[in-house]
């Protein structure tokens, strides 16, 4: 991923995955920080690339006061994607998860997480792709535990079940901002969210062709199949509001195929209920928010998740009252 004109820090000290770098990249809540010496790994983790307005809003060229205006144009306006690549750039290797620095945040936790993970799949009865980010659980070297809410890919997967057919999917970990927050956007299930990064990146994304999916560039890139029938316990971890959620019976996901970067690839961590989590989460929101404001108050000016409400539970909306008044006169 690049991170031109960024301020990162880097930490050099050696330090573990488990427990240790999570709690140094606690300290940095609003910066980009790169861990450059994991105990055991060539792979350094890098975090904070999405925990500002001010880098979000860089990612897609515009100013923080105009990030929910350029959301929904890319959401009214998605652009189909024509460029493609291939794996050149990339070492394709066995499945090996030992080989990825992923963290294990803290002692509670049901084990080591990816946290930042895109999941890619289309929908087995109308083709559409479908890309968001799943918290997903490492069981051994070869197989995750993914967390599914009830969204698109929990559909995607309803219907795999119906055919009694296993759902392919890939994971890409390490990518452009941008392309990270088109994934979390609220868009109709028959649209793609590649299309969205699209108009995000001016009509000039391009995209791998991974099996039946296209998947965009990233450091990591991890091919398998949701399993229909295979389910283990998933939790504890910790959600949103850096309170831990309850462990639940999910899906196993098989991997098949690993994809890693040869230039210099870094594991991208979110640090659960981190600002990078918050944002990525509940700023793709704002726009929902906004429409549905607007079509009550038409003078609403912007609308703002705010971090004391964990991006999520609180938001504060921009009225133009003197325009207001003058309408209702």
């Amino acid at each position: 991923m690049k991170l031109e004109g960024d301020n990162i820090i880097e930490i050099t000290d050696e330090l573990s995955s488990e427990f240790e770098v999570s709690k140094v990249l606690r300290q940095y809540p609003k910066d980009t920080v790169i861990v450059k010496n994991v105990k055991g790994y060539d792979m350094p983790v890098i975090t904070g690339i999405c925990n500002t307005r001010d880098k979000i809003a860089k990612s897609i060229n515009c100013e923080v006061s105009e990030i929910t205006e350029k959301i929904i144009e890319a959401m009214e306006k998605p652009i189909k994607v024509d460029k493609f690549t291939d794996f050149s750039e990339y070492d394709n290797l066995d499945v090996d998860l030992n080989k990825i620095p992923i963290l294990t945040h803290y002692k509670r936790d049901g084990g080591a997480y990816i946290t930042a993970g895109v999941v890619f799949a289309r929908d087995p009865e109308t083709g559409i792709q479908n890309a968001s980010i799943h918290r997903m659980m490492v069981l051994d070297n070869k197989r995750l535990v993914i967390r599914i809410v009830p969204r698109n890919l929990y559909t995607y997967f309803q219907n795999a079940q119906k055919a009694g057919k296993d759902l392919d999917i890939a994971i890409a970990i390490g990518m452009d901002p941008a392309i990270l927050l088109a994934s979390t956007t609220s868009i109709p299930i028959d649209y793609n969210e590649m299309e969205v990064a699209n108009a995000f990146k001016d009509g000039e994304l391009e995209l791998i062709k991974c099996g039946d999916l296209e998947v965009p560039q990233a450091d990591i890139i991890l091919e398998g199949k949701i399993s229909v029938t295979e389910t283990v316990a998933e939790g504890p971890f910790v959600d949103l509001t850096d309170t831990y959620d309850i462990i639940r019976d999910q899906p196993i996901i098989n991997l098949e195929k690993m994809h890693i970067k040869k230039d210099n690839p870094c594991y991208h961590a979110i640090i659960p209920a981190g600002f990078e989590h918050k944002l990525l989460q509940g700023l793709p929101q704002e726009p929902r928010i906004y429409k549905a404001v607007k079509n009550a108050v038409p003078t609403v000016e912007n609308v703002v998740l705010t971090e004391g409400g964990c991006c999520w539970l609180h938001s504060v909306v921009s009225i133009n009252n003197i325009v207001l008044q003058w309408i209702l006169m």
